[in-house]
């Protein structure tokens, strides 16, 4: 079986989201894998699933979580329609919301994970959350801001253009998930 999601970014206009389709029986481990992936995220920081069946991630007493490799999605949200929370970043607190569209039997001729659809380009790491990626596009697109030529460095950028809010590329997506999905079959061979 597969499941096919929609993850959005919250507290962010225009939306950002990506819709994939994971195999149901994926651990809660290996989506974190994916969503960072589908959304361009480096996995740099700490994260956390929160679902009625608890708070899932790196094990962390202090912190309430279980370990998120011990939790598959289907046990989590069965159903279309279904909710539930993935947050990157607690500095940055990137809070995704993940809703179940559909639940169906996985096609034979079809490799999962894949991403059927985005929008947007996802916020560049460290950039102080929903409020601060849109106070950095509005540096960026500001030439005469005291901060735009060190803003554009810290990017990496040679110039605003080259930095698209609204770009998302479904092909590369897809790209980076078909080498996730090649690492993930050769472990679990050798499992």
């Amino acid at each position: 079986m597969i499941h096919r999601i929609k993850v959005s970014l919250d507290g962010i206009r225009p939306p950002i989201w990506r819709r994939l389709e994971v195999p149901s029986a994926i651990t809660l481990r290996d989506l974190h894998e994916v969503v960072q992936l589908a959304f361009g995220w480096e996995d740099y920081h700490m994260w956390v699933f929160e679902s009625p069946l608890g708070r899932h991630g790196v094990t962390d007493p202090e912190l309430k979580m279980a370990d998120a490799s011990t939790v598959l999605l289907h046990e989590v949200v069965p159903a279309v329609g279904d909710r539930f929370q993935y947050t990157y970043d607690f500095g940055d607190n990137w809070k995704h919301t993940i809703q179940v569209q559909a639940v169906a039997p996985a096609a034979p001729d079809i490799a999962y994970p894949r991403c059927l659809a985005g929008r947007r380009a996802c916020p560049p790491e460290d950039c102080g959350g929903a409020w601060g990626y849109g106070y950095l596009l509005e540096i960026i697109a500001d030439p005469n801001h005291d901060e735009h030529r060190e803003r554009l460095r810290w990017l990496g950028l040679t110039s605003a253009g080259s930095f698209d809010p609204a770009a998302f590329d479904l092909a590369a997506t897809n790209s980076a998930l078909s080498r996730w999905r090649s690492s993930w079959v050769t472990s679990q061979e050798g499992a």
